[in-house]
């Protein structure tokens, strides 16, 4: 427990009877249902900044499995109170359990809607980072800022735009469309775009549901937009059976993959029969690739889904990615997975999908002039 004796303040966690006094206070911010969810969540934090029995302000910390990037969702002070005390208790009070659960950096985002000021979080050593794709311009304008917990800071050296899926079985092409644009590719990013890649690298078409990419087809998406490409994959194909049964849905998606790999052969795409090791991959970013990264999503999510993500960069330990994941049951925005910083222990234990151990990646390079 943090205190501050000169207002006899203390910082705490929050409890279930709090919760009465915080919804009070934040004024249609965060709503009483909001604030009892994230309280028993592993993956949250919820703090309160009590003198007595009256409750000053609270924040709400939010952390993701697996990376090392935590945010703070909220921060709600009494109006009251003309002092940036509470403030400035709950966001240090913050930053401590941040460092204590291994994060190295702590966001916040303010929206113009907030009417919030950023002053308070710049004289705390709070900076403004370079934005990637702004989802929230679609809205209006938002300062992000970020604090490094770790000195000194990772520091990577490109920002490569952020675009986040449409749809639960996109993941594939907007790693791609990501990655294409990271590499300079003029094509504006964009839902046509998202569609167009998945039609093209998809094994699973209209047969119940759709279906996701896999490498090859990624791969052959690629080459044909000019990019130098390299797939690496431990296993020979079909692949991602094991999340469709039925012998029609087993034919088509053998058909689509056979197919592929035509294609690759045609178009001179090296197929690794191997997976791709760390040291290889960050070799590759240090030489200016980028690498779509096959995960499984149990360990920042919990279900074990197939999915891709855009590994842009490397420092310090840390592979840098943007998730284009968005889920319902998601606390996160989507430009809240822009910029995560995997530690690379747990990189490679999730870059592991299914009871196959199937592991797969692509080394996308720039068009050759």
């Amino acid at each position: 427990m943090l205190k501050r004796p000169d207002q006899e303040l203390a910082i705490r966690p929050a409890k279930t009877g709090d919760v009465a006094q915080m919804a009070a206070l934040a004024e249609g911010k965060s709503s009483a249902a909001f604030i009892r969810n994230v309280l028993h969540r592993k993956s949250a934090c919820v703090l309160v900044a009590a003198a007595g029995k009256r409750i000053q302000g609270y924040a709400v910390v939010l952390f993701r499995p697996a990376t090392s990037v935590a945010r703070i969702h909220s921060v709600v002070a009494d109006p009251e109170l003309r002092s940036r005390h509470v403030t400035d208790a709950l966001v240090r009070t913050a930053e401590e359990e941040a460092r204590r659960r291994s994060a190295i950096f702590l966001r916040i985002e303010i929206g113009a809607e907030a009417c919030q000021s950023s002053e308070p979080y710049l004289d705390l050593g709070y900076r403004k980072f370079r934005g990637y794709l702004d989802y929230y311009d679609r809205a209006g304008s938002v300062t992000r800022l970020e604090k490094s917990l770790s000195i000194p800071a990772p520091r990577t050296k490109r920002n490569v735009p952020f675009y986040h899926q449409t749809t639960d079985f996109t993941c594939g092409p907007c790693a791609l469309m990501m990655t294409m644009a990271g590499l300079g590719s003029n094509e504006p990013m964009s839902r046509e775009l998202e569609f167009q890649l998945w039609r093209e690298a998809t094994s699973i078409y209209l047969i119940s549901a759709p279906g996701g990419c896999d490498p090859i087809g990624l791969a052959v998406a690629a080459r044909r937009r000019g990019f130098g490409c390299e797939v690496y994959v431990n296993q020979p194909g079909p692949y991602f059976t094991q999340v469709r049964q039925g012998a029609q849905r087993l034919d088509v998606m053998s058909e689509a993959q056979r197919i592929f790999a035509r294609q690759a052969e045609e178009l001179k795409i090296p197929v690794r029969q191997h997976e791709l090791g760390i040291e290889d991959a960050k070799a590759a970013l240090t030489d200016g690739a980028i690498v779509i990264s096959l995960i499984s999503t149990h360990r920042m999510y919990g279900d074990r889904t197939p999915h891709w993500i855009a590994v842009y960069d490397h420092a310090d330990g840390y592979f840098f990615a943007h998730d284009p994941w968005v889920g319902a049951e998601d606390l996160e925005l989507p430009i809240q997975k822009a910029g995560i910083a995997i530690p690379v222990p747990e990189f490679a234990r999730m870059s592991v999908w299914g009871r196959c151990q199937l592991k797969a990646a692509l080394i996308v390079r720039q068009p050759r002039q």
